[in-house]
């Protein structure tokens, strides 16, 4: 470059006229986002649209029931005879099943509101921020609290008999060891390791109000006392 006499920038798009070219690149810069695979939607449309498909899913099928089996209404009402056992609306035979067990104010009053309080206070545990499994980190602490908490909760219940809460303890908490215990990282075992503090908690809470609520709507008769779904009560 430094023999040359003459050297000047011209603009051309003909290479063969002026075969020596300097091509200037100017720096761009891109906003990148990256994609991280979350199990994260948008409540609309994803959910929204799901929730109206079951919605109209479950009126179609109640509506075929009910052109094939009649309504399984009682008598009409009348204070010279009342039903036994009197039992309350679906969504309250959960509770009229924890009076059977429990004084009324810890079943009516105590009980309900711990619940309540548990489910507002445990998402915002700061575990529940960093979004890992129940496993990641200190298992060895993790399992004995566990270990220890669910001890407590069934000798509480086991005084009181509560066998219909006790078992789905047991079961859940079998689920909740089962990644710890095995080294499979993948599968089903995988997926329940990388559930949370409060998903477990949830799904004991779900699982609880399930076994409750089908106890006394399909096992209860006369007195509360248990009866098989198939023996007729006169």
């Amino acid at each position: 470059m430094a023999d040359n006499k003459d050297f000047g920038t011209t603009k051309s798009s003909n290479a063969k006229s002026n075969p020596k070219r300097i091509a200037f690149i100017k720096g761009r810069l891109a906003a990148r986002v990256k994609h991280e695979e979350e199990e994260m939607v948008m409540t609309v449309p994803n959910l929204v649209v799901r929730e109206i498909i079951a919605f109209q899913v479950m009126v179609i099928v109640l509506a075929l029931i009910s052109l094939i089996f009649n309504a399984p209404l009682e008598w009409i009402a009348s204070p010279e005879h009342t039903p036994n056992p009197a039992k309350a609306p679906w969504y309250f035979l959960g509770l009229q099943e924890l009076l059977h067990y429990f004084p009324p104010v810890v079943a009516g009053v105590i009980l309900p509101t711990l619940a309540i309080v548990a489910l507002v206070v445990i998402p915002y545990v700061p575990v529940n921020l960093k979004r890992e499994g129940l496993w990641k980190a200190r298992p060895k602490q993790t399992l004995v609290v566990l270990l220890v908490s669910v001890g407590i909760v069934s000798a509480v219940l086991l005084s009181y008999r509560v066998y219909a809460m006790v078992i789905p303890t047991w079961i859940v908490t079998a689920c909740m060891i089962v990644p710890y215990r095995s080294k499979k990282e993948g599968g089903f075992v995988g997926w329940l390791g990388s559930r949370s503090l409060s998903w477990w908690v949830m799904t004991w809470f779900v699982v609880i109000v399930v076994v409750l609520t089908s106890i006394g709507t399909l096992f209860r008769g006369p007195e509360w006392s248990w009866t098989w779904p198939w023996n007729e009560i006169y």
